[in-house]
């Protein structure tokens, strides 16, 4: 009888102990953001907001089956009684891109938030670290202050060293605060570019604020937490304003005597004190303006001049008197331009790097050698006398005899300089302009003094967004290529997309992008990015729906085929890589709009749209041998079928059926009268049209062509690819498709063979020729002919599109839903590689795939995050019934002619082996 009642207390105790443990919280959500990633944003842009949150990984944690939002506008009433929202408990596994459910924000408004989850057993997590959002100033009403300028419109023409520049402006306004302040919130824009500061302290890390945005249409505002900068009694705000994107010599249509508007500014500092009080200091008549400053002159293409002589001591802090500075000029809103939040991170000081060696080439001049090719400015660290002139040229190479190659800038001299007033050692670097380089030439400095290698640091800027995508094989080259790429995105996402940063150009072509988009989002989260982007392409969409080839327009009113598509391909890449979905809410217009437009090009669905061609195509037989030997209608009408075809897509994500159908029909009508035009019925392009590899590739990469005739049309392509020796001949337009056609038909062997190809035309080429970033002609420089005839950038990225498959099937990382809410593993090894992985950071946490030869066995490792779902698909290695181990135990798989399957993989770490591989 006792020992009975003595099993019946321990069953009851462990009862109790695992009730207890089911009703532990699990961890709570983490990685909280709103819309585009952006976390506890201030001065934020959207007023009806997503969410989105990561779940710890953990082994009981394995799927979301609901979540609950509260919002509030205090910490303390979250969850005691949200006044902004509360979503209740929602039967969903949706963890990314959740639909605020509250009223739209309102300018200044602050919201907190925080949520939890239940898993798949029902378990509740614990709430989550509190979150905020505080919106910007999204109305022109919302504006108190005037934009204001120096008066005197004779005092900005000014010539410094040949160029045509506007002088910089300082810019101030001292006041009083009475009152210990509680908050405060600098709401600030430029016509131009500046830098402000508070009591004599720069605010932020931004460079070249705000940005570049279709001045006429939109000007991005950046908000400012000044609260800690401010004091009790007096204070100044100091401005330096300069020309900048807006009023500078930039693009192909300001010339050195193009004339335009000055800059100009705007911003509003509004204090709250602890006793409740409000008080608003805007851009008005009072503000002093002086234009005779340190910075004599900075121009993006030009570089910038600084005359320490014309220092202004104490001009942006209180008590300075300004009795002999001018008062300014004031201009109302314009209400056809729009103020509103920045949509993106401004561009930063993101990295330094150290010169690795200099050489002395006489007459004080030293060539200092940064040992990669970069984008940003020179810090400056050197001792001078008094009244040198210390002289910065930069260049992306040398010439044959060792000196500073320039050739290739165009009309950029890209030439800083610093004008000593005293003796000592000086620490400076420009503000206002940024260069493509990799050398520095430097003269000018104290010819006794022996140079040094620290006095050139290079300060590496783009838009600030980390590089989290990590790539790593056991082939130095591939690797190589893998940071080529990764610096090209570095130095071409300069608040836009750049097609390159160093010459007289610097512009955003759609064609560029469209290609390099999937890679860059491997690359580094630039979701944000391209967003801000396409709101850009938006507002410079033409009345007739064209797209113009570069954003913002520069060019005029004309679109072309392959590069205005940007519109269609980047929403559509930019949603199946996120899974936002409101992307393609925004942009379907647009979309529509420019089918729109490629109709009006067509006659009898065949297009006659212009187009730049298939750029830079190696080997090509035209008259202008940039264009390459694809014919342009068989380019325009593919591009009209693919534009059509994403534009159904999006049809049918959005549940709008009719036009899904009716996009559908086009899309045939498009597709038949392609296949009847170009190509006969061997699946060859036919006469009189040029067959190329990149005929071949539009046709089967858009999958335009029918089952019957694509099975003939993969034949010729590979006859081609092989009467070149295994060698690619496809530019701009055919080289990003390459990699998938011949992967989806079979040829996954031939593409590494072009892919690791080390002669001429090769990604490896280049990289033997010394490249450290992406080239925009394989053979930009070679060393036993030198420079290519024409001006050629060593910055550009659009060969880097390859990246996308690197990491796809090489590492064998790819999206199989939107979003990455289910995940495909399947990487192809290569006899030539023993081995390769790859990290990507999608919206539900971090992916890795890693793969391995280990004698005769083959070792897989990945990494399947919570609440999604994956899908390995490996090579049998010729095995019927292959020995397979999973986590260390032996398992039954799937084989078919795909090879190797394991589906519906939840949560977790796995490692697989195929043991015994012949």
């Amino acid at each position: 009888m006792i020992k009975y009642i003595l099993n019946i207390i321990i069953l009851s105790t462990i009862c109790s102990i695992s009730v207890a443990l089911a009703q532990q919280s699990l961890p709570a959500p983490i990685s909280l953001s709103v819309s585009e990633g952006f976390h506890n944003p201030i001065g934020f842009y959207d007023s009806k907001p997503t969410f989105s949150w990561q779940l710890p990984q953990a082994s009981n944690i394995k799927n979301q089956t609901a979540y609950e939002i509260v919002a509030a506008s205090r910490p303390e009433l979250l969850l005691k009684s949200p006044d902004v929202w509360s979503s209740g408990k929602v039967i969903s596994n949706q963890s990314v891109n959740v639909l605020f459910g509250g009223n739209e924000l309102k300018s200044r408004q602050k919201v907190y938030w925080q949520l939890r989850y239940w898993n798949q057993e029902g378990h509740s997590s614990s709430w989550s670290k509190i979150a905020s959002i505080e919106m910007g100033l999204l109305s022109n009403s919302d504006w108190k202050a005037q934009w204001i300028k120096i008066p005197d419109p004779d005092q900005w023409k000014t010539t410094h060293y040949g160029t045509r520049l506007f002088k910089p402006q300082y810019l101030r306004k001292q006041f009083k605060l009475n009152s210990k302040i509680k908050k405060a919130r600098l709401y600030i824009t430029a016509k131009g570019v500046f830098e402000a500061s508070i009591n004599g302290k720069k605010l932020g890390n931004d460079v070249l604020t705000p940005g570049w945005t279709p001045y006429q249409k939109r000007i991005e505002t950046l908000t400012y937490d000044v609260t800690d900068a401010l004091q009790k009694n007096k204070n100044t705000i100091g401005l330096i304003l300069s020309e900048g994107w807006h009023s500078g010599r930039f693009g192909p249509q300001r010339r050195w005597d193009t004339v335009v508007a000055p800059p100009q500014i705007i911003c509003q500092l509004e204090v709250e004190d602890i006793k409740g009080n409000l008080k608003t200091i805007a851009t008005d008549g009072t503000w002093k303006a002086y234009n005779n400053g340190p910075i004599r002159t900075a121009g993006l293409y030009d570089g910038e001049v600084y005359d320490a002589n014309y220092e202004i001591p104490g001009w942006n802090t209180p008590n300075y008197d300004d009795c002999f500075w001018q008062n300014v000029s004031v201009e109302n809103l314009d209400p056809k331009t729009r103020l509103f939040p920045k949509k993106h991170a401004t561009v930063k000081n993101k990295l330094k790097l150290q010169a690795l060696k200099m050489t002395v080439q006489g007459n004080s001049r030293v060539l200092f050698d940064l040992g990669q090719n970069m984008v940003g400015v020179v810090q400056l660290n050197i001792p001078v006398k008094k009244g040198d002139t210390i002289k910065l040229r930069h260049g992306e190479m040398l010439s044959s005899n060792g000196e500073l190659f320039t050739g290739n800038l165009g009309s950029a001299p890209s030439i800083d300089y610093y004008i000593a007033k005293e003796n000592g050692s000086i620490s400076w670097q420009p503000k206002f302009t940024f260069h493509g380089f990799r050398y520095v030439e430097v003269s000018g400095y104290i010819k006794e003094q022996q140079p040094q290698l620290n006095w050139v640091t290079g300060m590496v800027q783009h838009s600030d967004f980390d590089m989290s995508g990590n790539f790593h094989s056991s082939h130095t080259k591939l690797n190589q290529l893998h940071s080529n790429i990764q610096w090209g995105l570095r130095g071409n996402f300069f608040d836009v997309p750049l097609d390159c940063p160093q010459r007289s150009e610097r512009l955003g072509w759609t064609g560029d992008a469209q290609v390099f988009i999937p890679t860059s989002l491997f690359l580094a989260d630039t979701h944000a990015f391209w967003v801000a982007w396409l709101t850009s392409m938006r507002e410079e969409q033409f009345g007739n729906g064209g797209i113009p080839v570069v954003v913002p327009n520069f060019t005029g009113n004309f679109a072309q085929a392959g590069w205005s598509d940007a519109c269609t391909i980047i929403p559509w890449e930019l949603y199946f890589k996120t899974g936002d979905c409101k992307v393609l809410k925004e942009n379907y217009d647009m979309m529509k709009r420019w089918c729109d437009y490629h109709a009006s090009e067509a006659t009898n669905y065949i297009s006659h749209m212009s187009t730049v061609g298939d750029w830079l195509q190696p080997f090509s037989q035209q008259k202008d041998d940039r264009r390459g030997d694809t014919p342009n209608t068989l380019i325009s009408t593919a591009y009209y079928a693919y534009s059509v075809k994403l534009t159904m897509k999006t049809a049918e994500v959005l549940g709008l059926k009719e036009d899904k159908a009716h996009y559908q029909q086009l899309l045939d009508s498009v597709s038949q009268a392609f296949e009847k035009e170009f190509f006969d019925e061997n699946g060859k392009i036919k006469s009189p049209y040029t067959p190329t590899q990149t005929g071949y590739l539009l046709a089967l990469g858009f999958d335009i062509l029918s089952k019957k005739t694509a099975e003939k049309a993969i034949i010729h392509l590979v006859e081609l690819i092989q009467e070149a020796d295994t060698h690619l001949r496809t530019g701009f337009i055919g080289t990003p498709l390459l990699a998938n056609v011949l992967d989806k038909t079979g040829n996954t062997n031939l593409l590494y063979d072009i892919l690791f190809k080390e002669t001429y035309p090769s990604w490896f080429y280049s990289i033997n020729q010394g490249a450290t970033t992406m080239w925009e002609r394989w053979d930009g420089y070679t060393h036993d002919k030198g420079f290519a005839d024409r001006a050629i950038s060593f910055n550009h990225y659009a060969y880097g599109a390859i990246g996308q498959w690197m990491y796809e099937r090489i590492a064998g990382i790819a999206p199989l839903a939107p979003g990455y809410k289910k995940i495909l593993f399947a990487p192809v090894p290569n006899q030539i590689l023993s081995e390769a992985k790859g990290e990507y950071h999608s919206p539900y946490g971090k992916i890795s795939s890693e793969w391995k030869f280990v004698g005769s066995d083959f070792i897989y490792n990945i990494n399947v995050p919570a609440n999604t779902t994956a899908k390995i698909r490996l090579p049998s290695f010729g095995m019927n019934n292959p020995d397979v181990m999973l986590n260390c135990k032996k398992f039954k798989v799937t084989i078919d002619d795909d090879g190797l399957i394991l589906d519906n993989l939840e949560s977790g770490i796995y490692e697989l082996k195929i043991l015994n591989i012949k």
